[in-house]
């Protein structure tokens, strides 16, 4: 059944992009209620699942003219839900007030949590990173660091988001590489 609700799907942003209005309202208000709940189960608000879900419904809207009929509505649709989300998640834990903590009540500092060889380990990152190219760096750093999405990245640096990709790739392998 749930294989069929894709096929249908698939059929009806087809005639949306040919300009069928009927087709485009019925796609969204089919597709709906299965991002909420696809959404549901991996928020810890459940109330954020109705923000996603419009979020969601406006990227299809924006994003419908890059939908390939040749190919699965499904995975199409999952990659707008997954941005959306992390944007929504984002934009939610950087605003939080409570996201800092004062050092002396989040650390105990009578006891020792790291060893002193994970300590020399994190300058040897810093070290490794400080040789990298600064476009090498800073695609890593946004990526796998700040948390941007790598058509974030690409958007701000106008590059192509394979390319990001790519380079955030190349650049953790040889983080790998170098520190063992």
């Amino acid at each position: 059944m749930a294989g069929q609700s894709h096929i249908k799907w698939a059929q009806l942003a087809a005639k949306a992009q040919e300009g069928n209005k009927a087709a485009y309202a019925e796609l969204l208000r089919d597709i709906a209620p299965y991002v909420k709940h696809v959404l549901l189960p991996t928020l810890a608000n459940p109330d954020w699942a109705d923000d996603i879900t419009q979020e969601v419904l406006l990227s299809v809207h924006k994003a419908l003219n890059t939908y390939s009929a040749d190919r699965p509505f499904q995975p199409w649709l999952h990659a707008i839900i997954n941005f959306r989300k992390m944007d929504f998640l984002r934009a939610h834990y950087n605003r939080r007030s409570d996201k800092s903590v004062p050092i002396e009540k989040g650390i105990n500092l009578e006891s020792d949590v790291t060893k002193p060889e994970d300590i020399a380990e994190l300058g040897n990152i810093d070290e490794e990173l400080a040789k990298l190219p600064e476009p090498q760096r800073q695609i890593f750093e946004m990526i796998k660091i700040q948390g941007y999405t790598a058509q974030e990245v690409a958007d701000e640096l106008d590059m192509s988001v394979s390319a990001v990709k790519v380079s955030a790739h190349r650049t953790l392998a040889k983080l790998k590489e170098n520190l063992g």
